[in-house]
């Protein structure tokens, strides 16, 4: 058993990916894996029921946990907040609890310039990114003040560096990161702890742009200094599971930035 036996974790974003070697290939599916490992039943989200699906019957399967999955898009036009209201209500009514909302979900239009964006493609980044993470965490809130549970978002580097390409992604992202600050601030008298991450993870969308594309690859996919890219279960699955421990008190609001496993302060 481990030590999130009993607790329910809200992944968004975590349907089924793996690399050609079998790992985890999405760091949605690594930090549900991670957590499945640790006795924690989940709760999975995204807009591909095949995905969610098959992580599903895996995690089930190998971890005698149990898996609820709910198919939930958060998008401009929607009543956004009857979509995470259902997942919530859903969640509620199958475990009876929230103890780690995990807001990991994320669309882009990536690689298209400031001056080519699209107020589509802009909102596609900020709605499945910032408004999502905020509806989920408005959501959660009481539940999670009742367990003292745990806020764990993700932000991006092409927002701490201004990624070429990116930028919509670097916006939805740093917004992500000050929500996440006001959040920490806010709910700490509360003992929710409220925490976000910057990870550079090897995935299968990685993976398929290194065969497809090796030349554009070489250019644009820098290894990280520590000599490997961050593994989505081992290490930034790992991380999150740390951030949820009852016995860890992290410096709530920090950016943990994950170049391959190296968590350092920035």
């Amino acid at each position: 058993m481990g030590f999130l036996t009993g607790k329910t974790a809200i992944i968004t974003g975590a349907g089924r990916a793996v690399l050609s070697d079998g790992r985890c290939g999405s760091i949605g599916y690594g930090i549900a894996t991670a957590y499945a490992k640790e006795g924690a039943n989940l709760v999975i989200t995204g807009r591909n029921m095949k995905k969610l699906e098959d992580a599903k019957e895996e995690l089930e399967r190998l971890y005698g946990i149990q898996v609820l999955i709910v198919q939930a898009d958060v998008s401009a036009g929607s009543d956004n907040e009857a979509v995470v209201g259902n997942v919530i209500s859903r969640t509620m009514d199958t475990f009876g609890r929230i103890d780690v909302l995990i807001n990991n979900a994320q669309a882009s239009a990536s690689g298209v310039t400031l001056a080519e964006h699209t107020t589509e493609q802009f909102d596609l980044a900020l709605y499945s990114g910032l408004y999502a993470a905020f509806y989920y965490m408005k959501a959660c809130y009481p539940y999670l003040k009742e367990t003292q549970g745990s806020v764990i978002n993700f932000a991006s580097g092409a927002g701490l560096f201004g990624n070429f390409g990116q930028c919509a992604y670097a916006a939805a992202k740093e917004g992500i990161r000050g929500l996440t600050r006001v959040a920490a601030t806010e709910w700490a008298r509360d003992n929710i702890n409220v925490n976000i991450i910057c990870p550079l993870a090897w995935t299968a969308q990685l993976e398929q742009f290194q065969k497809s594309y090796p030349d554009a690859f070489e250019k644009n996919v820098h290894t990280p200094p520590v000599g490997h890219f961050g593994d989505t279960e081992t290490e930034i699955g790992r991380v999150c599971v740390q951030l949820a421990s009852p016995d860890f008190k992290f410096m709530t609001g920090e950016t943990l930035t994950l170049e391959g496993g190296l968590g350092q302060r920035p």
